[in-house]
């Protein structure tokens, strides 16, 4: 096996700095094309949905045990070949115009992105230490928040310049070039390979998921995110069918919704140490208000500006109330942060992908007053959510953890 030579420590990094945003790119950039596709492969708009759902369900479940599968079998050449299967997996979709098997592959891809993402999470903790290790730690939530906002943004033009076959060449392009790198400049830089013992894991798993308050701040995580994914299974339909509008705009307008998320979390980081709940209640009554006038002003004032505007505010919101659950539930076990991290991000990413789905399924959002009811239901699931669970400090039962953690 190929060792890891620390001589390409910087080239190996920007190799994890290039696959760290992948499960974004891979989720965000065919946006625009839907409409396309939804003709190119003879399906309705449910069924293209679905493809992005398959996704994220498979890439969610993944994240459950991916940890556990990086730790036990090392990081390089589970990188390597899951890099290869991706990138076929990418080239495939855009030879076989076949909507099941499209299905296939996306399920395939979540998986495989799961696998990606964790490992080179993990290299980063195998080669660094100290305050190094937490300076590239905290680039991981910028450089993973560009995904979503320039991944739209390219596939619009993809697809006015090309087709939609070209975002699935441009995916598979990305990973190969990827792979080469992985291969000229990394290498395995775990030192120990552990024994998996299944008991223990899954006594680890049951004793999280048995606290109350992380779990429901792991579905609040996955109706936050909902509100950032349901815009980008919608907008394309209520752009380019409603208002007419090319898919370039779709790029810009998908840009604009990543940038409010991406304010939201920046605004969140800004407040880390003021009440927990407190914020959690403004952030909340924020979606509120502007949910209300959305819907309010449907009516007189319905064009891409006040739909976008609109849009920009309540991710925003939601930005913000993903990133405080977001450190409330990767810090909430500081003596399994591995399993927590995977719980966080794969649990998540389920109840993304459930409702979300199930929200354009059963009110499809075809005008910015649907769009405005769907927004204002997932409000009203965080509303109580946080009625229920919100903690107003740590718990008495981390206070073990958190002494063993300080020693």
């Amino acid at each position: 096996m190929k060792r890891y030579q620390q001589r390409y420590e910087k080239l190996a990094t920007l190799s994890t700095f290039l696959l760290i945003p992948l499960s974004g790119l891979v989720t965000d950039v065919y946006l625009p094309s839907f409409p396309e596709m939804q003709r190119a492969l003879h399906t309705d708009v449910a069924g293209i949905q679905l493809t992005l759902s398959c996704f994220l369900i498979s890439y969610g479940l993944t994240m459950l045990v991916a940890g556990s599968v990086v730790d036990t079998w090392g990081r390089y050449r589970l990188v390597l070949a899951s890099l290869l299967l991706f990138a076929g997996s990418n080239f495939a979709i855009a030879t076989i115009h076949h909507i099941g098997f499209v299905y296939a592959m996306r399920i395939l891809q979540g998986a495989l992105t799961a696998l990606i993402v964790v490992s080179k999470r993990a290299f980063l903790a195998d080669i660094f230490t100290g305050s190094k290790l937490q300076r590239y730690t905290s680039m991981l939530t910028v450089i993973w928040a560009l995904a979503p906002i320039t991944a739209p943004f390219i596939g619009g033009y993809l697809q006015v310049w090309v087709g939609w076959t070209a975002n699935f060449y441009f995916l598979g392009a990305y990973a190969l070039l990827a792979l080469l790198m992985e291969a000229r400049f990394g290498g395995e830089a775990m030192v120990r390979f552990p024994a998996f013992r299944f008991k223990g894991q899954l006594a680890i798993y049951r004793r999280i998921l048995r606290t109350a308050d992380f779990t429901y701040g792991l579905v609040t995580l996955g109706i936050s995110y909902s509100m950032v994914m349901l815009f980008g299974m919608s907008a394309p339909f209520i752009i380019e069918h409603e208002l007419g509008l090319s898919p370039i705009v779709t790029g810009y307008c998908a840009l604009i919704s990543g940038f409010g998320l991406l304010c939201g979390g920046s605004i969140g980081r800004a407040f880390t140490d003021a009440p927990f709940t407190a914020k959690l209640r403004y952030a909340t009554a924020a979606e509120w208000i502007v949910g209300l006038a959305m819907l309010a002003t449907t009516n007189w004032i319905a064009n891409v500006y006040s739909l976008m505007g609109f849009v920009f505010a309540l991710h925003v919101a939601s930005g913000f109330v993903y990133n405080v659950y977001f450190t409330h539930c990767l810090t909430r076990f500081p003596r399994n942060p591995g399993v927590a991290g995977g719980l966080t991000s794969g649990g998540s990413y389920l109840v993304t992908s459930l409702v979300s789905y199930a929200l354009v399924s059963i009110l499809p959002a075809t005008d910015q007053g649907q769009l405005a009811v769907n927004y204002l239901i997932l409000a009203l699931i965080s509303t109580g959510l946080l009625i229920v669970s919100a903690p107003k400090s740590a718990p008495e039962s981390d206070k073990a953890e958190l002494a063993h953690c300080a020693r």
